[in-house]
């Protein structure tokens, strides 16, 4: 009942609050304008991922764990107010640089830590035992997969509708794996961001009237991350690596191929193009749904694949 009433919470408070967070975006000047890669007709208002950050938020306070939920919160703020920064930026056609980026998401990655959510070791393949992992090594793990989710979501986010989408499979998938491992207060947690990501999803499918911009984007990454590491990671085995992994198939595939693609050629990996998957598959001549069709078949296949693990190490 409670994860239903998550899911529907999120769900109506993003429908609520998108409108006006548009109108504030376009009355701040907080918008973005077709110019160079960008494909989209007519100024677009930036900043949805307020909406987001602000129903999600509310839920997990209302509905989450106590413990769970003011990591979610204070991490999250941090990447929101550097993302709305971003946004400014983005808004008079400026980058900001990738260094303050840096240093809030390694901030950020820092709140979960320090609350004890993180991760503490493996699981050894031979007798079951905890390999625990010393502090250095748990810091430097858990840092890790928080900046590595923010930024392959961030990557992702680059096309009508398809972050939403994909972290809304990604949300879905990581519900059914909570509920699979008993972990009622993770799926408590999934289904907020599935019924805000899909509340989102109405005025963000092509052609879109609003974008999350870097402050969704990168609360989106933080979100799963950590939820991830309080639920399907928080004693990681090599089938539950996997498993999570495939669950995010689809950006991390995106951001590796990028990032090697940029490193050959000898680019900074933070400089934009137009080498994304969903840019190669439009450049091939599908459309935008077909190419947002294609990409969510993907991911529900993946996910499907990381529950059908998921299901044989349970049983």
């Amino acid at each position: 009942m409670t994860i239903a009433l998550s899911f529907l919470s999120a769900f109506f408070l993003v429908s609520v609050l998108v409108p006006p967070v548009c109108r504030l975006a376009v009355a701040l000047g907080w918008v973005d304008r077709p110019a160079g890669r960008k494909r989209h007709h007519g100024p677009i208002p930036l900043s949805g991922g307020w909406a987001l950050f602000l129903a999600v938020g509310i839920v997990a306070v209302a509905f989450g764990p106590p413990h769970l939920a003011p990591v979610l919160v204070g991490g999250g703020l941090l990447l929101v107010l550097i993302g709305l920064l971003d946004d400014g930026y983005k808004a008079r056609r400026r980058e900001l640089p990738p260094l303050p980026k840096l240093i809030a998401q390694v901030a950020a990655a820092l709140v979960p830590f320090v609350a004890g959510v993180r991760v503490y070791g493996v699981r050894d393949v031979v007798d079951g035992g905890m390999i625990l992992f010393p502090l250095w090594l748990s810091l430097l793990a858990t840092m890790l997969w928080v900046v590595v989710l923010i930024n392959i979501i961030n990557f992702l986010d680059g096309a009508d509708g398809l972050a939403a989408g994909v972290t809304a499979i990604a949300a879905a998938s990581l519900t059914v794996i909570a509920l699979l491992k008993g972990q009622a207060t993770t799926a408590v947690l999934t289904a907020a961001l599935m019924g805000a990501c899909l509340a989102f999803l109405r005025f963000n499918l092509p052609p879109a009237t609003i974008f999350m911009g870097d402050t969704g984007s990168a609360f989106l990454g933080y979100y799963l991350a950590v939820v991830a590491l309080d639920g399907t990671l928080k004693t990681v085995t090599f089938l539950s690596l996997v498993a999570t992994l495939l669950v995010f198939g689809v950006p991390l595939f995106d951001s590796v191929q990028v990032i090697l693609r940029r490193l050959r050629e000898g680019r900074p990996i933070y400089q934009a193009d137009r080498f994304h998957v969903h840019h190669r598959l439009l450049a091939y001549g599908l459309t935008q749904a077909q190419t947002l069709a294609v990409l969510y078949g993907v991911s529900v296949l993946l996910s499907v694949v990381s529950l059908l693990l998921y299901w044989w190490v349970v049983g």
